[in-house]
């Protein structure tokens, strides 16, 4: 990564909220220790019900919680002006969360290769491979084959992976608009057909930016330089 010129860059603060089935500091470190090393704040909070949460998983876990879990940290952190990335499920939170926070608490927000909802959608209702991947389960196990060929990432996915909660998939997101009434908006996608669809929709608004970036589903873990790059773009 090339440094920016001492004093130029202003501090940010970045809140990177993992997917479904994995997160967590582990899988976003890639990432974060180059946001930081630029001097930047970075927030990797773990959603309710999985990984080193995942004892919380008879808790009521659906989608409506892990906004919550975002909205709280941003609040009880005081967090401002911040940069909110939502990977993969966390395009249905990070919607949400800009619903419930003030307005200019989010200067930036981050789909990186992400759902896109609508009002009223749930990610089953958008998510093409939903039923097939997810079949009668619940919770619903992680589906390893995100990781495509990459036998290293499959074993790591395997070994980090926590079941999540049906609802989380099936709760409709409820938007007003305020995502859209954030300054920056930045839609970045990764390879696979799955979320083709919400960067063109992206790429259509004036009102979107959008980047590409050559990895699978896991540009944190597959690509982390890259991936900071990007975010440090999204920042102005």
């Amino acid at each position: 990564m090339k440094s920016r010129e001492a004093g130029l860059a202003k501090e940010t603060t970045f809140v990177l909220v993992h997917g479904a089935w994995w997160g967590g500091d582990w899988f976003w470190r890639g990432v974060a220790d180059r946001l930081r090393a630029e001097g930047h704040r970075v927030f990797t909070p773990m959603l309710t019900g999985l990984g080193s949460r995942a004892h919380l998983k008879d808790c009521g876990v659906d989608l409506s919680l892990h906004i919550l879990d975002i909205v709280k940290l941003i609040e009880w952190e005081a967090l401002t002006d911040i940069v909110l990335v939502g990977h993969s499920y966390a395009g249905m939170v990070v919607s949400g969360a800009a619903e419930k926070l003030p307005e200019g608490t989010i200067r930036s927000i981050v789909f990186l290769d992400a759902f896109l909802p609508e009002n009223g959608e749930a990610l089953a209702d958008i998510a093409s491979n939903f039923k097939d991947l997810a079949g009668d389960h619940d919770p619903v196990p992680p589906p390893v084959f995100f990781a495509g060929d990459n036998e290293a990432l499959k074993a790591i996915l395997e070994k980090r992976g926590s079941p999540q909660s049906r609802a989380c998939f099936e709760e409709p997101v409820v938007l007003t608009g305020a995502r859209e009434r954030i300054a920056i908006k930045t839609y970045v996608l990764a390879q696979g057909p799955v979320f083709l669809p919400f960067y063109e929709k992206a790429k259509a608004d004036p009102g979107w930016r959008t980047e590409t970036i050559d990895c699978a589903h896991f540009p944190m873990l597959e690509a982390p330089e890259e991936t900071a790059e990007i975010l440090l773009r999204a920042m102005e």
